[in-house]
């Protein structure tokens, strides 16, 4: 029954407050170690920096997984009501629904009053990619594609390994999907993020397919399922990560729009170009996904508390 309160709590504080200020978030504090450890790795050859970049990893997520797991312990030991508010408030930090919301609805605002600067500094919160050449399209798909992908990375997946192993387990899906954002791609960290880009790939596995069924039943209440399904069949691989395809697809197939990153990949090919609209049907899309999530781990909670009482 705590889980289920757990849950329950951390999702009405993220839908009254959204995300905390950088000062406070420890997804930001992540970032801020990551920077600084990445710093000396960069120094080594290519064997040495995959294995600092490894063990680099594996200290992340000791690192936040620990001191975590022992603010909870005494915090239960307490009393089960701090027990269950300190629970809530670090689930919380792992997932973000108002945030995501919140920062793409103001890149579509900002699209809309055609200020294609100020678009392309605030799209920094949504994606890693080079924009200042980006059209006002790509602009818009970029930021399409963020909110698609935020269904597996901001939502999905840390409800899901919170299901499996606690907060903890949340806390440490966060610290690899975080070195995976910063480190885990081509370029000067090629070796450096190497593990931590496979070890986020083994753990999105799952969560990213579910994300995709998620988009696909928000689709289909919103009598646009068949054509998000189609997609999400027929182009979940076009893209380099073998995850990320999943919930970029169906969004793409329920909004029937195409979805590309120059030199990388085209989604919905014949589709119509986004635009700062889009944007808001995509966030639309994602709160329905969003909501249906929550209701199915509260269900699955409840499910197996009847059964074990």
């Amino acid at each position: 029954m705590e889980t289920i309160v757990i849950i329950a709590l951390a999702v009405a504080i993220d839908l009254a407050l959204g995300d905390p200020p950088n000062t406070l978030h420890p997804v930001a504090w992540m970032g801020k170690v990551i920077g600084w450890l990445g710093k000396g790795g960069l120094k080594l050859g290519p064997a040495g920096q995959f294995i600092y970049g490894t063990v680099m990893t594996l200290f992340m997520m000791a690192l936040f997984i620990v001191p975590a797991g022992y603010i909870i312990f005494y915090a239960w030991r307490f009393n089960v009501i701090a027990g269950i508010i300190v629970s809530a408030l670090l689930f919380k930090s792992t997932f973000s629904m108002m945030g995501l919301r919140r920062a793409a609805l103001k890149v579509g605002r900002l699209l809309e009053e055609e200020n294609l600067a100020k678009t392309r500094f605030e799209m920094r919160a949504l994606v890693s990619r080079d924009t200042a050449q980006l059209s006002e399209p790509l602009l818009a798909s970029a930021a399409v594609e963020s909110v698609a992908e935020g269904t597996c990375d901001s939502l999905v997946a840390p409800l899901f390994y919170f299901l499996l192993f606690g907060v903890p387990g949340a806390i440490g899906y966060r610290a690899v999907n975080t070195l995976d954002s910063m480190i885990g791609y081509h370029g000067q960290y090629e070796h450096l993020g190497k593990f931590a880009a496979w070890l986020d790939d083994i753990l999105n596995y799952i969560p990213a397919r579910l994300g995709g069924l998620m988009l696909i039943t928000g689709a289909a209440l919103q009598k646009k399922g068949r054509r998000a399904w189609q997609t999400a069949c027929r182009e979940h691989n076009r893209t380099e990560s073998p995850n990320a395809g999943w919930t970029i697809a169906a969004m793409a197939g329920a909004l029937d729009t195409r979805l590309e990153k120059v030199d990388h990949y085209i989604f919905q090919e014949g589709g119509s170009a986004p635009l700062a609209g889009t944007i808001a049907g995509a966030v639309r899309l994602f709160l329905t996904a969003a909501s249906v999530w929550v209701l199915l781990c509260l269900l699955e909670e409840v499910i197996r508390f009847a059964f074990t009482t």
